[in-house]
């Protein structure tokens, strides 16, 4: 029996998804003798009470659990969140996350490596990819390649999140949607190229089967030959993804998908400054292009499944289950520092002066992830006289686990940003890693009050029971932490009138930070006072025929964590909470709708000016400075034109333009503010009948050259290069 529950508890988050599926399946099918039944019954003249609006799946994008948090559409919902689509994505060329920041002005890069997973901030906060992502409204890893050939939107949430996520940092969460099966037949080929040698099949199928159509299924599949412009850094990628539904009856859905991806390329990491000064941008240089050097390899699988059933015209239920597993080799050349040829100087978070580096030979093989989660939800509606609730209730229960082998991290030598030279390898296992894991379980209410046609109050509360515990891959420096908090959200919005909304919301978000296990630190392993993040916002949202626009003034204070000591040697630092970063700021959106022949023109526009600075540091010298690779602003324009005289021919471009940021946490240096522009067109036609439709993009077409981004990781700067002038075409074949 002890070697069964050992077992058992080893491979919970198999099991547990594996429970889930099977309970949700037997619902399933309980649920259509149930109608079944009813069917029986209303031949015989009894009436069918359960006879609702049936569950449908279109081809339309929606709102998600996270950006609605009531049934009301998102412009009458007192949030900021952006839902960039299945088309914009197409059209756009997008491969990964950080591919979609010429969408949003609130959202731009955090350490974007080529060749590595995407980190992202939202309002200037960097959000954390272990709990700031979700699929389908179930939390996920993202420390990992997350391809978006099968996604059919992605929702990000700006602000805090404590009213979605039990724990996550503060700025917003990402919300992947996959493509489900729709209601008309889908047949897709595309094929696309770049001029850098990047080649790209992809494949997407859909329709519905059965007598009455009760069947429907998705299928994505993408094979990518990566050839990046920067040397050394060629790779491959796949994707295989499958989504199937059945209607169980007009009230019930049964819908279940799996997606397996896998990307091999090896990663380009970033230069640092040289000295005091910005070295010349090179966008051509790789630092991992070592003989040695390997390629990082991120491999998933993840799947889900859902039921969801109308009780009656006013109520709902759903039951969900997911899991992802991923498997990841990081391996990287990878530059840090600087040992000055004097032997005498080091320079411990740039380069010297004259280009040199030291480079490590980083290796950390056979990563394993592993996320599972359940998810029971009911929503409703109850009228009390003229007052009207729409309620919201959710059940939430995760486990995260991480293991980690022996890593190499170990000296090779010496390189210069101006003749890069042969390092040698040592793939010795010599440093010691984390294993992780934890388990959550999440209780949460909602209440949207209609008092009025115009007013309405929105109250929220979520409570979190937190265990973690992590321990050295030699056995050292265990540590245990449990934790319970609750995380409120309210709000109040005024509908002008039907076009005009104006909304104030107050919410909190909570992060628990542990004290690296690393032998710098004197106290190492301990747990660190909750942080707790703050966020005032106010609004005015508009929805006319021919505009849809936004203006939002958001504040977020969230606690700040930081080393003390020397932490040059074993135990001489101390790490702790120290002040607070604050981020104010204004938000601006405006769009029109889609191009067509009426109204040739379509704008997408937004503007995000942003005040982020520290306070209430230890050392006053750091009070109102402002936070490092947060830019004071972001504008970023979209537009198309239909061309009238060439039916099936629109005309595209973008502009991104992205302020100066400070490189150094003491703002000594400043990275220069940045302008982009991206032309593309597209063009359908038919071909007896077949559609197609060919997209030509020219992404930095003055072919400028400038750093991009300059994040302040692992206590180092480091400069991210934009790419070049890129010329993509694709072909798109519907059947």
């Amino acid at each position: 029996m002890a070697s069964f529950n050992q077992k058992f508890i080893r491979n919970w988050p198999v099991a547990s998804v594996f429970i889930a599926y099977s309970a949700i399946i037997f619902i399933a099918i309980g649920a259509s003798s149930a109608h079944a039944q009813n069917q029986v019954n209303s031949s015989e003249g009894q009436p069918n009470n359960g006879e609702l609006k049936a569950v449908l799946v279109t081809d339309k994008a929606t709102s998600s659990e996270l950006t609605s948090l009531s049934d009301e559409p998102l412009a009458r919902t007192p949030i900021s969140a952006n839902v960039v689509t299945a088309k914009q994505i197409e059209s756009a060329g997008a491969k990964r996350l950080s591919d979609l920041n010429q969408f949003d002005a609130s959202v731009s890069d955090a350490y974007n490596a080529a060749g590595y997973w995407d980190y992202a901030t939202v309002r200037g906060f960097v959000i954390d990819n272990k709990y700031n992502y979700r699929r389908d409204g179930l939390p996920i890893n993202a420390e990992t390649y997350i391809p978006l050939d099968n996604k059919e939107q992605v929702d990000i949430l700006k602000g805090t999140s404590g009213i979605q996520a039990g724990t996550s940092a503060p700025g917003g969460l990402i919300n992947y949607m996959v493509k489900r099966p729709t209601q008309n037949d889908v047949r897709s080929i595309r094929l696309e190229g770049n001029n850098h040698g990047n080649l790209q099949g992809a494949v997407d199928l859909g329709g519905r089967f059965g007598a009455n159509k009760e069947f429907g299924y998705r299928i994505n599949a993408a094979y990518d030959k990566i050839d990046h412009y920067t040397p050394a850094a060629k790779g491959n990628r796949q994707l295989l993804a499958i989504a199937a539904d059945w209607r169980v009856n007009k009230d019930s859905i049964l819908e279940a998908e799996v997606e397996y991806s896998r990307r091999i390329q090896p990663s380009v990491p970033g230069v640092s400054l040289t000295g005091n000064t910005l070295p010349a941008v090179n966008n051509r240089l790789n630092i991992n292009s070592q003989a040695w050097s390997q390629p990082v390899e991120l491999e998933g699988l993840t799947g889900s499944m859902k039921f969801e059933q109308a009780i009656n015209s006013q109520w709902r239920w759903s039951a969900k289950a997911g899991t992802q597993n991923l498997k990841s080799n990081d391996r990287t050349a990878f530059p840090f520092g600087c040992t000055d040829s004097n032997g005498v100087d080091y320079y411990a978070d740039r380069f010297c002066p004259n280009g040199d580096f030291d480079l490590y030979d980083y290796r950390s093989e056979n990563e394993r992830r592993r996320t599972s989660a359940v998810q029971l939800q009911l929503k409703g509606q109850i009228d009390t006289g003229n007052i009207k609730h729409q309620l919201s209730f959710e059940i939430l229960q995760a486990q995260a686990r991480d293991t980690f082998n022996s890593q190499a991290y170990n000296y090779a030598g010496m390189g210069n940003l101006n003749a890069l030279s042969e390092a040698f390898a040592d793939p010795s296992l010599t440093t010691a890693a984390t294993q992780r894991n934890e388990r959550s379980t999440e209780l949460s209410a909602f209440d949207a009050i209609s008092w009025t046609p115009a007013f309405t109050t929105w109250t929220g509360l979520r409570y979190t029971k937190l265990h973690r515990n992590s321990v050295r891959t030699d056995g050292s420096n265990a540590t245990s932490y449990s934790a319970n908090f609750a995380t409120p959200w309210v709000a109040a919005s005024y509908q002008i009138n039907p076009a005009h909304m104006l909304y104030a919301s107050y919410g909190q978000g909570v992060e628990s930070e542990v004290v690296a296990n690393l032998p710098r630190y004197a106290n190492a392993g301990a747990v660190l006072p909750t942080l707790k993040s703050k966020q005032f916002e106010l609004g005015i949202k508009g929805n006319l025929d021919h505009l849809r626009w936004s203006a939002a003034y958001f504040n977020i204070s969230r606690p700040v964590s930081g080393d003390f000591g020397d932490c040059d040697v074993d135990g001489s630092c101390i790490r702790q909470i120290d002040g607070t970063a604050k981020h104010s700021g204004f938000e601006f959106t405006a769009a029109t709708p889609a191009a067509s022949v009426s109204q040739p023109w379509h704008i997408d526009a937004g503007v995000t000016i942003l005040n982020a600075k520290r306070q209430g540091s230890i050392d006053a010298s750091q009070n109102g400075l402002r936070s490092t690779n947060v830019p004071n602003w972001i504008l970023r324009l979209n537009g198309s034109y239909k061309i009238a005289a060439v039916p099936g021919l629109l005309l595209r471009a973008n502009l991104s333009h992205e302020g100066k940021r400070a490189v150094l946490p003491d703002n000594s240096l400043m990275l220069p503010a940045w302008t982009r522009l991206d032309l593309g067109a597209s063009y359908e036609a038919h071909i007896g009948q077949t559609k197609t439709t060919w997209f030509l993009g020219v992404d930095n077409v003055l072919n400028k050259t400038y750093y991009k981004e300059s994040p302040y990781q692992f206590s180092h700067s480091y400069l991210f290069p934009g790419a070049p002038r890129t010329v993509r075409v694709a072909l798109q074949i519907a059947l």
